[in-house]
């Protein structure tokens, strides 16, 4: 059984997948659903894919994304964010592709359509986003940063959310950036994802050495070269994640 993970994360924008830095500057790097593929086939243990864009225009889930990627036979877990705009938005998209869904704008607009698609899906399928700041949490619509609220605290708390991922949105995309301090922002015992200016071997071995740390997002340093998931594993040595593997592709 895998401890920790390392999750291979995905940034769509526009309906293509993007390097991000500090998701103010983006460079295109092709179609999204080829970029699951490699991760599936290079060994990440679960993928996050996140449509940022999609709130900011008013737009549901990507299905036709989550349809294509479901075409595909992708068997890594993946977590799906952007555009959930209800427990039903979940649902269709746990029913078109996805494991789990992420959830940003949701736990400020109605906590309550969180909380029945908890009941629905189970808790584990529901995961809090949170963009930090060293401030408190960062609502990307309005830039300002406040500290997590009673509400959110208590649905951390009652298990409405299997775990919570702390995005550094600052740093992101930036090599070895993650400020380690936003993890102590999160109060509580939720499970954590660290994410956001992670590129180290030995940061990654940093992090999941934390209790709370379940598992640690890797973006942009991905892209690089085929082979960067088992470099990166092999450079954390000592980390408890599923060892480095390559299996050749399955599509036609």
């Amino acid at each position: 059984m895998i401890a920790k993970r390392l999750v291979g994360v995905v940034t769509v924008k526009d309906g293509w997948a993007v390097q991000s830095f500090g998701y103010s500057r983006y460079l295109p790097l092709g179609r999204p659903e080829v970029l699951v593929e490699n991760l599936d086939r290079w060994g990440a243990d679960e993928i996050l894919l996140q449509c940022i864009d999609r709130t900011r225009l008013g737009l549901g889930p990507d299905f036709a994304l989550l349809e294509r990627i479901a075409r595909q036979g992708v068997s890594t877990p993946m977590i799906y964010a952007g555009g959930i705009r209800s427990d039903q938005d979940a649902v269709d998209a746990v029913g078109a592709a996805a494991d789990r869904i992420a959830v940003d704008a949701l736990l400020r607009d109605d906590l309550d359509a969180v909380a029945r698609a908890s009941a629905r899906l189970g808790n584990q399928a529901m995961v809090a986003a949170l963009p930090m700041s060293r401030t408190g949490w960062l609502d990307y619509r309005t830039g300002i940063s406040e500290k997590p609220g009673p509400a959110l605290i208590e649905a951390l708390a009652d298990g409405v959310l299997s775990e919570a991922m702390v995005i550094d949105p600052a740093h992101e995309g930036h090599p070895g950036a993650f400020d380690d301090a936003l993890l102590d922002i999160v109060p509580g015992e939720c499970p954590l994802i660290a994410f956001g200016g992670i590129s180290e071997g030995e940061q990654v071995q940093a992090l999941l050495s934390r209790p709370r740390v379940v598992a640690v997002g890797v973006g942009n340093f991905l892209a690089y070269r085929e082979h960067a998931i088992q470099a990166l594993k092999e450079a954390a040595e000592g980390a408890p994640t599923r060892p480095a593997a390559y299996h050749e592709t399955r599509y036609a």
